[in-house]
């Protein structure tokens, strides 16, 4: 959602206090001085194509922090999740098992090849795909099965392997909300052989649009940056292993412009500064809004004792549906943007194309209607918070 405002210029050292006519967008990217000054150094070295000097540079931290075999920076995460569908050799006939409450990408990835997506129920409490029940979705021709992190919080992935394990079913991880989130201290996007990482606006960093696709099996590596760089071994030929590149497998153009990356590699080098700042911010929401959502029947973010949170966003489950709209009215008039969130994709005009109707994952439809989201971005100052928690707890319900 777009706030209709310029990015933040900072990020300052104490961010200024919003005035009460101020309205608080619900996002609004921090990108300050090192932005500007590493997308200025990338148009003065006029070289503006993908896999520059930044892009290695980002690719190279990303496989650090992650301990993955390669990291490739994508221009979104949808086509992150499109080269994921490729390397798997998803076709016609093959079925995938994704969420019903998640981006359209995450089953458009497979869609477009051919597949089936089979739409699996969440959890009522983490909204994550529910690893109690997926299982009877399996059958002869599930050709992966593809959790997705809501909101930063890890999925149950002990079960979800277990269960993938005995059918012998790859997990490739929709990773869009979990970047620098763990479970059992193991970081997320690094449980199954590929995984997909988001770099979009609204996600806590940003490179404007952007993706990455996490190999963490490296007999995969090669193929991955040949279907990387439109099906060719151009690589191979920039490190002098071969005298020219040809067209050697299928592909596509699924580089990020040097422009994006060097935006991208401010943002990873403030990982750290960014994600403290968004844990405190959420962590004051939680503290702060408890005794009120106790007391008015509210469900607040759960987070298994086993899981570090990446701290993307922060949402209240309002008592009933029928109070959701009436509630992010009040919040706007008191000049705080919040949201709801996803349509369930098997309620979805496309969802029912294909066969599925209301009532198919029924925990998705409850918690998608009574969902709000909060502000929560990085220069989200303490007047801010106090303001979107007064507005809160003055809504009606």
């Amino acid at each position: 959602m777009s706030s209709g405002r310029p990015v933040s210029v900072g990020p300052p050292e104490t961010p200024p206090e919003p005035s009460r006519s101020e309205v608080i967008p619900f996002n609004r990217p921090s990108v300050g001085a090192l932005e500007r000054r590493y997308v200025l150094e990338a148009l003065e070295q006029a070289y503006l194509q993908g896999s520059g000097p930044f892009t290695d540079r980002c690719q190279r931290l990303l496989e650090s922090d992650l301990g993955c075999a390669r990291a490739l920076l994508t221009p979104s995460g949808s086509h992150a999740l499109d080269m994921m569908a490729l390397l798997l050799e998803v076709g016609p006939g093959d079925e995938v098992v994704v969420p019903a409450f998640t981006f359209v990408s995450t089953a458009n990835a497979f869609l477009v090849r051919g597949a089936r997506p089979v739409f699996a129920d969440v959890r009522p409490d983490t909204l994550n795909l529910d690893e109690r029940t997926f299982g009877s979705l399996l059958t002869r021709r599930t050709r992966a099965i593809v959790p997705v992190h809501y909101g930063g919080i890890a999925c149950g992935m002990d079960a979800i392997l277990e269960v993938a394990g005995r059918a012998g079913v790859p997990v490739v991880e929709d990773n869009a909300h979990g970047l620098y989130g763990a479970y059992r201290g193991r970081p997320l996007g690094t449980f199954g052989p590929l995984a997909a990482q988001s770099f979009h606006a609204t996600k806590n960093l940003t490179a404007g649009e952007g993706g990455a696709v996490i190999v963490n099996d490296a007999a995969l590596a090669e193929r991955a940056e040949i279907v990387w760089e439109k099906g060719t071994n151009r690589h191979r030929f920039l490190r002098g292993e071969i005298a020219r590149y040809t067209w050697v497998d299928i592909g596509s153009s699924f580089l990020m412009s040097e422009l994006q990356a060097a935006l991208l590699w401010a943002q990873l080098e403030r990982r750290d500064e960014l994600q403290a700042a968004r844990g405190r911010i959420w962590r004051a929401y939680a503290e702060r809004l408890a005794p009120w959502a106790s007391r008015r029947g509210v469900a607040l973010p759960a987070v298994p004792t086993h899981c570090t949170p990446a701290w993307h966003l922060f949402y209240l489950l309002v008592p009933t549906a029928d109070r959701r709209d009436a509630f992010i009215e009040s919040l706007a008039a008191a000049g705080i943007q919040a949201a709801s969130h996803y349509v369930p994709l098997h309620t979805s005009p496309m969802g029912r194309r294909l066969g599925y109707a209301s009532g198919d994952c029924p925990v998705a439809e409850d918690v998608s209607a009574r969902l709000v989201r909060l502000p929560l971005f990085a220069d989200l100052s303490e007047a801010g918070i106090d303001r979107v928690c007064q507005a809160v707890m003055a809504a009606p319900l």
